[in-house]
């Protein structure tokens, strides 16, 4: 089509008409890519782990597997050509239970990090008012760091654009039908379902997601006409209605990762009431500053109006996570050091630095914890991953202490 041509069309489309075209031209195209990535008859697997990673996410040495190997004592790892053992997530925490079955008390914990009959489920909401933040990129590793680490983990994607279900496997467009988002637990008429119908088992042993896609938004649009009429059920008004939904469920769980959509509605004021910590991700450059202080002062004040409504807030922990950190970049670092200046303790001490291996991981639709180290260049590779799993074990230290246990 030439460009008069085309301009021609353009004009006599209405706006609506032209956005709908560039998104059904768009969504076709991704639609393609993903089919070639990942064929529709495909599902998301995970690596096998070595035994070397295996024994340092469980906390034994590698002997210490090698001997149960040989005594046959728990599952056996599959064995490569060249004598590698490699062992599948499920097996690595099959192994956590064995051993926590040797040790007593407190020391189980060790090897099984679950939450005891008096520790309350932990409700983390990772969020900011900016896009572009690396919120869902935040979101998906720390789920998946927690699940490694043997924990009983819910990811919940909030979200509308649903990009933390697609890096989990579940395609918003094609996997996610009518009802089968937490919009169904959290409606307000009589096709509400229980949240555990909706929760799907994910590759990742431990890990379980609740999807999203665009019919979240139908929660934005149903509430103020709930609030109107002053209708009420069981799940009370809807800044309740998250908690409730996941109070349903969580005996099963000992953490949730709410991915929050970046602008503050009753979607994101729900996740945020149903929350035991926050997290807020911020890009340390000034724009992105004002944008969290218009955020934080909003939020202020709508959960002013939630707490006088009769909500109660307990928070274990509220950090601000610097992300995509270039620690060369002076402006940067100026940026860094007010925030901490600012606000001390509350400032992560370790930020996530910006890296190639975590953009080059995302084209596939991958997270760096499931790349194989052999994929990426190792130097970029092995920053990257430490700069993350710095990240997530200060907030798995923040969460072990909200329980009363020592950090790792």
């Amino acid at each position: 089509m030439s460009n008069a041509i085309h301009a021609t069309k353009i004009e006599r489309q209405t706006v609506d008409e032209t956005i709908g075209d560039h998104a059904a031209i768009i969504s076709s195209q991704l639609q393609a890519i993903s089919e070639a990535l990942f064929p529709p008859t495909a599902s998301k697997t995970l690596r096998r782990f070595t035994s070397g990673e295996a024994a340092r996410l469980i906390g034994v040495s590698d002997s210490t597997l090698r001997k149960m190997t040989l005594a046959g004592e728990g599952p056996q790892p599959q064995l490569t050509s060249n004598g590698r053992r490699l062992y599948t997530l499920r097996q690595i925490n099959e192994l956590r239970e064995k051993l926590a079955q040797t040790v007593r008390g407190r020391e189980a914990y060790n090897f099984v990090p679950r939450r005891g009959p008096d520790d309350h489920l932990q409700v983390i909401a990772v969020t900011n008012f900016k896009g572009g933040s690396g919120k869902t990129t935040t979101s998906v590793h720390l789920a998946q760091y927690l699940a490694l680490q043997g924990y009983r983990v819910l990811a919940v994607d909030l979200d509308p654009q649903a990009s933390l279900s697609a890096l989990l496997g579940v395609l918003p467009e094609t996997d996610v039908r009518s009802n089968e988002t937490l919009y169904a637990a959290i409606r307000y008429d009589e096709e509400k379902r229980p949240l555990a119908d909706v929760i799907r088992n994910t590759y990742f042993d431990g890990l379980d997601l609740v999807p999203g896609n665009l019919e979240l938004m139908e929660f934005e649009h149903t509430t103020p006409r709930a609030l109107t009429r002053g209708s009420r059920d069981g799940d009370g008004i809807f800044f309740t209605r998250v908690a409730r939904a996941l109070d349903e469920i969580a005996e099963g769980y000992d953490v949730v990762v709410i991915d929050c959509p970046p602008q503050l509605g009753y979607l994101t004021l729900s996740g945020l009431c149903a929350a035991t910590s926050m997290v807020v991700t911020v890009h340390p450059q000034m724009l992105d500053v004002a944008s969290m202080s218009q955020f934080l002062l909003m939020t202020h004040d709508l959960l002013a109006v939630v707490r006088e409504a009769g909500g109660e807030l307990k928070y274990d922990f509220i950090r601000y996570l610097l992300t995509r950190y270039e620690p060369q970049d002076a402006p940067q670092t100026k940026v860094t050091a007010l925030l901490r200046n600012l606000f001390d303790d509350h400032v992560m001490t370790n930020p996530m630095v910006k890296s190639a291996a975590v953009s080059d991981a995302g084209l596939t639709k991958q997270t760096l914890y499931e790349i194989g180290r052999e994929n990426l260049t190792r130097s970029t590779y092995d920053r990257a991953m430490e700069a993350l799993d710095a990240v997530n074990g200060e907030v798995e230290s923040l969460i072990r202490l909200a329980w009363g246990r020592t950090p790792k």
